[in-house]
């Protein structure tokens, strides 16, 4: 009698629509787990195509290509003798469905469809697939010529049904069905079965992982068994990083912890458990065991194969261990790192160019890339061939061996310090420290002689000279002479970027990183087609205060001094004129509202889904103690106006990293109109109306 069952779960680095380097990374998972012993293998959602290939899952070539990855992995000799369960799009009946191929020795033993869809915040599964509504209910899928020539099948099963091994059964979730409140697990734990899966296609936000990680253990504690969760990992392609986080559970204690930040493309996770745990863990739970006896049950798949063997009673089986969680800092400093080195190597360009102003936001970024060196060398010191090979070809060198986090910044990390006569000299010493300390290459530019000579076209023109407010000019002409300023910074940023590895005599060109915080785009902060225009953007989905805070980070764990005079400096723009040589504008005095107050607002607004008579009756009771009514009804209004004027910036927001739910990002996570009646005249008379009544 088998007790001790080996199974394995792993996180992938998966690409959409790379079906060679995809398929290569499955091959090596399988490998690992067969290697430590493991009779059954899990893999990410959706692995075998990317889960990121959004409308690419209309084409039949996604679908195609798909199934040729699935022939090669049919017919290899690495996939004998372990259970194989991947993921991939599946037409049957001309419907697409989200699925999970179960395969064992060259037979497809079961075609699974998701039932819950993923469809909220930065997910659309709605939009390209159909949720399998038919419970505990199956179908004859007939299969491609190309799979039939290599199986000897004709039909396989398809639907929601359960594997039943020779020693326990096994059923699959898929992601959201996790997190929906009828979850699978729960029916199929009722019905006996002791192994569940799931395989997931789930991104990193701040503070997430525990949510995840106690809803795997949750799934088993009330009602026993083992849960697998695999899960993707790095940047697909798009705006949000996978976290990994693949593990192993059972009877609510986790037993096997992946990793949640790494450059390793392939991660597998391998634990041996005692199915007798389960079985006697759920003996004495009645209350389980009176509803369990008046289930219906689910179609079993009879697989002629153990996930155990006969002679196992000195296996050594794994004990449960204590989740380690990251804080809000680390995960900054490692999320938005792995994204960069991921769009790094597959974009093919050799490094990054950033306009350093020496504020918080564009210092914070640098740290990210600074932080991005330390994981390149760490990862080559720890034996990543992978990350070895890319690096020698980002940098142009087949000898190298990146060792000094500093020297890695030199060769892949351009900053640019963009001075105008309204810049002040301690930014500008700030700006330089920083980059010493970094090891990054960095220059110093003026741009007043590029900005004289816009204006100067406009002046010769309308014969018109503007001028800023202090000097006596309009607010209008004092913007149009900031915006110039912020502009012209965004063309030479990408002229300098194109052109500096070739004015240095090394190949490649560079990919310039924007620094706008999330709170800066909720209000509409920055100048569109500014320097908050770039190609990619690492802090563009966090907060000013997570990016504090991280900077505190910084100075403690890499020993950067030079971000003390950074945090205390007040944040500003430096685009209007100086007063007696000091610097006399500032973002939260500009912006009529203060950092932390943004937050508050973006929550209230993304995440409580408030309009501002709803804000306004949240905030009166939050902000009781500091503010009355009527400050708090204009503070509201401050802010929805300027949201709405604003707003229109968000449609070319630079592609940012996702990493907090209250994201302003219009290209798919906050859909809202760009063209605002920004007077709100009946949502604001509510809110006085209310202020009077109080």
């Amino acid at each position: 009698m088998g007790r001790a069952v080996t199974v394995a779960t792993c996180a992938l680095n998966q690409w959409a629509l790379d079906f060679e380097g995809n398929l290569e990374r499955i091959f090596r998972s399988i490998d690992i787990a067969k290697s430590k012993g493991a009779r059954y293998r899990l893999g990410p959602e959706l692995e075998i195509c990317g889960y990121g290939c959004s409308d690419h899952y209309y084409e039949s070539d996604t679908l195609l290509h798909s199934f040729q990855v699935l022939e090669k992995l049919l017919e290899s000799p690495a996939t004998q003798d372990i259970i194989c369960d991947v993921g991939m799009p599946v037409l049957h009946r001309n419907v697409r469905y989200n699925c999970r191929v179960i395969f064992l020795n060259k037979k497809i033993l079961l075609i699974r469809p998701k039932i819950s869809l993923a469809n909220g915040g930065n997910y659309r599964e709605l939009r390209w697939f159909t949720p399998w509504s038919k419970a505990k209910h199956v179908e004859e899928y007939f299969l491609p010529r190309i799979i039939q020539e290599v199986t000897g099948q004709e039909t396989v099963p398809f639907g929601d049904a359960v594997l039943a091994t020779k020693d326990t059964c096994l059923g699959a979730e898929i992601c959201e069905e996790l997190w929906a409140p009828n979850s699978p697990h729960i029916e199929m734990g009722l019905d006996g079965v002791e192994i569940f899966t799931n395989s997931s296609g789930s991104h990193h936000v701040l503070r997430k992982a525990h949510a995840r990680v106690d809803l795997v253990n949750s799934a088993t504690a009330k009602n026993g068994g083992i849960y697998i969760l695999a899960n993707q990992k790095g940047c697909d392609g798009d705006r949000l990083y996978y976290d990994g986080c693949a593990m192993i559970s059972m009877n609510g204690e986790t037993v096997a912890q992946g990793s949640q930040f790494s450059l390793d493309d392939v991660e597998v996770l391998v634990a041996t458990l005692d199915l007798e745990d389960v079985r006697s863990y759920r003996a004495e739970i009645s209350s389980r065991n009176l509803v369990a006896s008046k289930v219906n049950p689910y179609p079993r798949v009879k697989v002629n194969f153990a996930l155990s063997c006969p002679d196992d009673v000195a296996v050594p089986t794994c004990m449960p261990i204590q989740w380690r969680h990251h804080s809000p800092e680390e995960e900054i400093s490692l999320g938005p790192a792995c994204w960069l080195w991921d769009y790094l190597r597959r974009s093919k360009q050799a490094g990054f160019l950033l306009p350093l102003s020496g504020g918080i936001d564009s210092s914070a970024t640098a740290c990210i890339v600074y932080s991005m060196c330390h994981q390149v060398c760490l990862a080559v010191k720890n034996g990543n061939a992978d990350v070895l090979a890319d690096a020698r070809r980002i940098v142009n060198d087949e000898s190298y061996i990146p060792e000094d986090p500093r020297e890695l910044c030199k060769r892949v990390f351009t900053t640019c310090y963009m001075a105008s006569e309204n810049s002040s000299q301690d930014t500008c010493n700030r700006a330089k420290l920083l980059a010493e300390q970094i090891g990054s290459y960095h220059i110093n530019l003026n741009i007043d002689a590029a900005v004289k000579a816009v204006v100067g076209i406009f002046s010769a023109v309308t014969g018109r000279n503007p001028r800023f407010s202090v000097y006596g000019g309009s607010s209008r002409e004092s913007l149009a002479l900031q915006n110039v300023q912020a502009r012209i910074r965004m063309v030479l940023a990408y002229l300098f970027a194109q052109l500096t590895l070739w004015a240095r005599g090394m190949p490649g060109g560079l990919l310039v990183l924007g620094s706008a915080n999330v709170d800066e785009s909720l209000r509409g902060y920055l100048t569109k087609y500014d320097c908050s225009s770039a190609d990619i953007n690492p802090i563009g989905g966090i907060s000013k205060t997570d990016l504090k805070n991280f900077i505190q980070y910084c100075i403690e764990n890499f020993q950067l001094t030079a971000l003390r005079s950074i945090m205390s400096a007040p944040p500003t723009a430096e685009l209007e004129p100086l007063v007696d040589g000091q610097v006399a504008q500032t973002d939260e005095t500009d912006m009529g509202m203060t950092y932390a107050e943004l937050s508050v607002y973006g929550k209230l607004r993304k995440i409580a889904k408030a309009g501002p008579y709803s804000m306004f009756c949240k905030l009166i009771n939050m902000w009781k103690e500091i503010c009355t009514p009527r400050e708090v009804a204009s503070k509201v209004k401050h802010f929805f106006r300027m949201y709405s004027v604003n707003r229109h910036k968000m449609t070319t927001l630079t592609p940012s990293y996702h990493a907090e739910n209250y994201s302003p990002d219009d290209n798919r996570f906050d859909l809202r109109p760009f063209l605002y009646n920004t007077s709100w005249s009946w949502q604001f008379r509510c809110i006085d109306k209310q202020v009077n009544a109080l």
